[in-house]
């Protein structure tokens, strides 16, 4: 009977670690083109970064573009989120899944408005930025558009000098 209890506290721990996983609900705000905010079934609020790739930042070409793009896909829509891990400053990275089909992933590389991730592509996400690059898609247009960490390292060095 203990090894029967010992078994189900554990089944029961890693169900609900993996259910801690997944989010379903509905987008309610789009902060910029890879982060949006999502209210969960269980009326929870959750800010999402799109696992495996970056937009441009705020105030660099085409970040207009790719949040009106991701407005446009997301918005009150109802997704469901696989949540990966998170950033070095506890952001929740996922995997979105618009109306349980459409990775909004996809549709941004291929528009151009979007990296794959700094450190470690997803190699078939790696292989949809390619195809946008060799068509001047998007920020592609530009012979050397500078990456969102570039961007972002740049403007903290800056500000770290005007302290």
């Amino acid at each position: 009977m203990k090894n029967l209890l010992v078994l189900f506290a554990m089944l029961t721990l890693s169900a609900s670690g993996f259910a801690g996983n997944v989010l379903n609900g509905k987008v309610t705000g789009v902060i910029d083109g890879n982060t949006f905010e999502m209210l969960t079934e269980d009326n929870e609020s959750y800010k999402i970064m799109l696992y495996g790739i970056d937009c441009p930042e705020l105030g660099q070409e085409f970040s207009d573009k790719a949040k009106k793009s991701l407005e446009k896909m997301i918005l009150n829509k109802k997704v469901t989120v696989n949540i990966q891990g998170k950033d070095r400053w506890g952001n929740r990275l996922g995997i979105a899944l618009i109306e349980g089909t459409i990775d909004p992933r996809y549709d941004l590389l291929e528009a151009g408005l979007a990296w794959t991730a700094e450190r470690d592509p997803i190699q078939e996400l790696e292989t949809i930025k390619e195809k946008a690059r060799e068509k001047g898609k998007g920020l592609w247009k530009e012979q050397d558009p500078t990456p969102p960490w570039i961007y972002r390292r740049q403007r903290t060095l800056t500000q770290l000098k005007s302290s």
